[in-house]
């Protein structure tokens, strides 16, 4: 597998001849303070996709990247399908926010994107385009 095509850190580790280990790093670190001994639930609910594999409002294929703005609007990269796609807290169906013109690297089409950031202060996405080698 082309690792370069991925936009994380990789760190390969040869325990044997046999069997090597992957460890993968985000590129960026949570902004939340989490207490050491937060509790977390154990059983959490489907909050974006969950659906068999598809290009549906409700649906992902191969969800990769994600990010949670303040508004709680959680942004996901599903490169399986060139778009960037949001969801509004408490609701069924995602939206298009970038690409999903089919695969491309016109201005109006992603290539696999796989991860992407808000920023706040110009109210635009930062997208990693993946196989168009490109940051838009």
């Amino acid at each position: 597998m082309d690792f370069s095509l991925f936009p994380f850190s990789l760190t390969l580790s040869y325990g044997s001849l046999v069997s090597p280990s992957i460890s993968v790093h985000p590129l960026r670190g949570s902004a939340i303070d989490i207490h050491p001994n937060a509790c977390w639930k154990q059983n959490g609910i489907t909050v974006a996709g969950g659906k068999e594999n598809g290009y549906g409002a409700d649906q992902l294929n191969n969800p990769w990247g994600l990010f949670v703005d303040d508004e709680q609007t959680i942004y996901v990269a599903d490169p399986n399908n060139h778009r960037i796609m949001d969801w509004k807290r408490d609701v069924t169906n995602g939206q298009v926010v970038a690409g999903g013109n089919g695969q491309g690297s016109r201005d109006h089409q992603l290539s696999y994107p796989y991860d992407m950031i808000v920023d706040k202060e110009t109210d635009s996405l930062i997208i990693c385009d993946g196989w168009n080698n490109r940051v838009v």
